[in-house]
């Protein structure tokens, strides 16, 4: 019988940075790719009940893509906890008053929605434009086409 170890605290303690830029790229696809490296899949140490992941910054978060007409029929919606407090916006709407939400709201879905899961998704840092904040970490540029092409081979 086969049993997983854990991996040590040190090869936990040394997570990357990445930068991805999503300028024309495909909304849903993009965020499945973040989520595997936030969740640590690409690595040969990825347990399923560790915070193995590392860190990505994304960039051009407004210039994100979708297809068909999602930007008008797409529907995001928050609750104020009131009675009758149901809002509701669409996703071009949004995507003009905050990208950054859209790109976070997609990628939070393709997380856990535990403890774990929340602890992952900090280590997300989206920006709308092509500037960012973590020039002092010196991360990886990242093309995100071969995210998932890697692990799957």
């Amino acid at each position: 019988m086969y049993t997983r170890s854990t991996p040590k605290a040190e090869a936990i303690a040394n997570r990357k940075w990445f930068v991805v830029d999503l300028e024309g790229e495909t909304l849903g696809r993009a965020a499945a790719r973040i989520a595997h490296i936030l969740l640590g899949k690409h690595k040969p140490t990825f347990t399923p009940h560790i915070d193995d992941g590392d860190y990505v910054v994304v960039v051009n978060a407004s210039k994100v893509r979708f297809t068909g007409n999602k930007l008008a029929d797409k529907m995001y919606y928050r609750h104020s906890t009131y009675v009758g407090g149901l809002k509701e916006t669409t996703a071009g709407t949004l995507m003009a008053k905050k990208p950054e939400d859209v790109v976070r709201k997609a990628v939070k879905g393709m997380l856990g929605h535990g403890p774990l899961g929340r602890a992952q998704l900090k280590k997300l840092k989206i920006y709308a434009g092509p500037e960012h904040e973590q020039q002092a970490q010196q991360p990886e540029k990242l093309d995100l086409s071969t995210v998932l092409a890697r692990s799957q081979a």
